[in-house]
């Protein structure tokens, strides 16, 4: 069996950016990579849903998930995984917050695991995570102003992305 690449993409865990993420999602599946994210809702879901609407596909999409720690094994909070997600990876780690830009948070997981990383528009934690993917010397492009605040190298359209990708992976 060949191992796979895996592309991380991260970006709103509020917003879906549909406009930007579903076709992504697709461009990715016909790619034959794995889909990385952090397996939640917003951007999480709708580059799944367009992963997994790809029937001809080698690839998964992967989600690592926050975990809520308490007595007992760590639990992912409401809305984890969303149901695109098909192979998840449970984590004790939160999903925000202060760590989210540490070598010891799930996002540093998230960065990582990747290959390479695509990021699209999101708050702190996405910015925490185009910083990371730099730190960690990951080959990172944004698309619609994602990652741009952290100097990323931003793609105008889904055939850069997949020219980039295909470059470095």
């Amino acid at each position: 069996m060949k191992r796979l690449k895996i592309v991380g993409v991260m970006g709103s865990g509020q917003r879906g950016h549909e406009d930007l993420s579903l076709s992504l999602g697709e461009m990715l599946a016909r790619l034959g990579v794995h889909l990385l994210t952090g397996g939640g809702s917003g951007v999480m879901r709708s580059v799944s849903k367009g992963f997994r609407s790809v029937a001809q596909r080698q690839g998964l999409t992967l989600g690592i998930l926050p975990g809520l720690t308490g007595n007992g094994a760590p639990e992912s909070p409401p809305g984890y995984p969303n149901d695109h997600v098909e192979l998840v990876i449970r984590t004790h780690l939160p999903g925000r917050g202060a760590e989210g830009g540490t070598e010891r948070s799930r996002n540093a997981i998230n960065i990582a695991t990747a290959d390479a990383v695509v990021v699209l528009p999101g708050g702190a934690g996405t910015a925490s995570e185009a910083g990371l993917a730099q730190r960690f010397r990951k080959p990172v492009i944004g698309l619609g102003g994602g990652g741009e605040a952290q100097g990323v190298a931003q793609a105008e359209s889904l055939e850069q992305i997949e020219q980039f990708l295909r470059a470095v992976l």
